[in-house]
């Protein structure tokens, strides 16, 4: 008698290959066999005309405070992932002292966009060391299995304290301490490193990240802590001096390849296409291909959608918040903010006036966001309504300035009547990133590079200007069914970067694949119905912080360990998943 048997579905097994027309049966948290006539189960699930794939693996996430408090780990269990990789861009939360928190918080409050508020009260801190933190969240029954890589940020503060915050360079005793504690970590299940050299995340009182400008021997002198090792990998993200010259991205790429050579491990990166730089990411591909051909195991992430945000009045950012009218009823709830600016008077009053300049010296806004407001007349082309279903690839003559000329209305006066439709709920969507030809062309080409790795959907974070944790169902829906602007994607190459190449790049040998032996980690979809639904905001984080949520529909059952933990789009309160930890994982199973 099998616990749970699978009948009728198609199944795309994560190897890239065809649909393969067989039922599964899972005993004891595994999948027993894989065939026709399996024989009797305690329970039965009938996917006759659907589709089954290994549970999705999502490699950057930010569940790092989240999952110290939280058992269900949504949106990312809405969209079918079953292991979430945490720790991502060098912010987290362990190694850490007492005195260490507010920092810590801080930090996270700046870079990922996760209401301090909400981590003060969440965060439960039963832990100092990093083993001591897996250990923690080892203790707290889950929905979904997740694993976590050694942040940089954390470990600096730890080992230098205030020369940490203060960007300090780090002595020889520095760089040996650091590495010694992230191989304890790698010792105790961490599954890779991470650094974050982006001049864009900065703290929440506006200062630059601990690792931002860590040097060439600091990293690479980290990442030896992988000698004599056969699991882990390590990750950076870099704006490889976006606008600094040829000469600076030459010293920052060298900078990043020498760490990924002296770790010896898969590495990976973050790619994008930027519009202040158009063709950089042409270059980061071509130097990634250097790379392997050198030897080194070098991925590049790659979202399948742009990088973007939700401007809106309940949203971190929006274009009148740097208005001086609009300031005068900032701290207002938003019913009486809305009800204060449909007010003709007020309106024309609020459009009569300029945006002040948001950031600078202790705030946390980046620099960006005063250069988008400059030049609002261009950044407005790229200003959408998503609709319903969500459609994250449209025209330019779907934008707000497009529909601002057609109706012969200030640009302005647009945005403003936009955001105060569904009583000042509605969302603006602004592709910040890969949508430099308002078309996902570039997209196609970077998802379809050998060394790709489907990421970046940063789940846990931003969550008051994001929601990419849905990005899962968007490269089964958009890329395979829907896209009408250009070429799709094959599904059984869609379902393989969801899953098998995951686990590959991973190390995860138990999980990724729909094989006798494997974790039975499963999703079974309605195809024909899988549909993102549209964002909308949430007020259920600790200290009632609210975040940006986006379900789905046509996710049938998302299974882990063999439990059923989404049926029919809703949570089971099954709670199967576990802390995975690298080196100490089950064995493969045969192929």
């Amino acid at each position: 008698m099998y616990d749970l048997k699978i009948e009728g579905g198609t199944l795309y097994d994560g190897s890239g290959g065809g649909g393969l027309r067989a039922g599964i049966a899972v005993k004891d948290g595994r999948i027993a066999a894989i065939g026709p006539d399996l024989g009797p189960a305690a329970r039965t699930i009938d996917a006759t005309g659907q589709i089954v794939t290994p549970g999705f693996i999502d490699i950057h996430t930010h569940y790092d405070g989240q999952a110290s408090w939280d058992p269900d780990l949504r949106p990312s269990v809405d969209h079918g992932v079953t292991t979430a990789v945490m720790g991502n861009c060098g912010v987290g939360f362990a190694p850490v002292r007492e005195d260490d928190h507010d920092k810590l918080i801080k930090l996270m409050e700046g870079v990922e966009d996760i209401p301090g508020t909400a981590l003060h009260e969440g965060l439960t801190w039963e832990w100092e060391s990093f083993p001591e933190y897996l250990d923690a969240l080892a203790q707290l029954p889950r929905t979904i299995d997740i694993a976590a890589m050694v942040p940089h940020d954390p470990l600096r503060v730890y080992v230098m304290g205030d020369r940490a915050v203060y960007s300090e360079p780090a002595n020889d005793d520095d760089i040996a301490e650091m590495r010694r504690l992230t191989r304890e970590a790698l010792l105790a299940g961490a599954v890779g490193f991470a650094t974050g050299r982006s001049d864009v995340h900065k703290t929440a009182d506006g200062d630059w990240t601990p690792s931002s400008e860590s040097t060439r021997e600091e990293l690479t002198g980290i990442a030896r802590a992988f000698e004599g090792l056969d699991f882990g990998v390590v990750q950076a993200v870099s704006d490889f001096n976006l606008e600094r010259g040829e000469a600076d991205f030459d010293e920052e790429w060298a900078i990043i390849a020498d760490y990924a050579r002296a770790s010896g491990r898969p590495f990976s990166f973050s790619l994008m296409q930027r519009d202040f730089a158009p063709d950089q990411w042409l270059k980061l591909i071509e130097r990634t291909e250097r790379l392997k051909a050198e030897g080194v195991d070098a991925r590049m992430q790659v979202a399948p959608r742009a990088i973007g945000v939700f401007l809106g009045f309940n949203c971190t950012f929006h274009p009148f918040m740097g208005y001086p009218s609009y300031k005068t009823i900032a701290h207002l709830p938003l019913e009486e903010r809305v009800a204060r600016m449909k007010d003709p008077a007020f309106k024309a009053q609020v459009l009569s006036e300029k945006t002040e300049k948001l950031s600078g010296p202790g705030s946390s806004v980046p620099p960006l966001a005063d250069l988008l407001m400059e030049h609002i007349e261009f950044v407005a082309e790229k200003f959408f309504q998503l609709g319903d279903p969500p459609d994250y690839e449209q025209p330019p003559e779907n934008s707000l300035a497009a529909r601002a000329r057609e109706k012969g209305v200030a640009l302005m006066e647009m945005v403003y009547d936009t955001l105060l439709e569904r009583d000042g709920h509605e969302l603006i969507y602004l592709p910040l990133y890969n949508y430099t030809e308002l078309n996902y062309d570039n997209v196609l080409r970077m998802l379809e590079h050998p060394q790709a790795l489907y990421g970046l959907s940063d789940g846990g974070a931003h969550v008051g200007t994001v929601c990419d944790a849905s990005m899962p169902t968007y490269m089964l829906t958009h890329w395979t069914r829907d896209r009408t602007r250009g070429r799709r994607l094959d599904l059984p190459a869609v379902v393989r970067m969801l899953t098998g190449r995951q686990a590959d790049y991973m190390g995860m040998k138990d999980r990724g694949y729909l094989r006798a032996g494997m974790k039975a980690d499963i999703n079974i979809i309605d195809l024909d119905k899988l549909q993102s639904e549209p964002p909308h905001m949430e007020r259920d984080l600790p200290a009632g912080g609210q975040r940006l949520l986006q379900g789905a529909r046509g996710y049938t059952a998302t299974i882990v360990a063999g439990e059923v933990v989404m049926d029919g789009g809703r949570l089971t309160g099954a709670r199967p998943g576990k802390v995975y930890r690298a080196g100490q994982d089950a064995p493969a199973a045969a192929e």
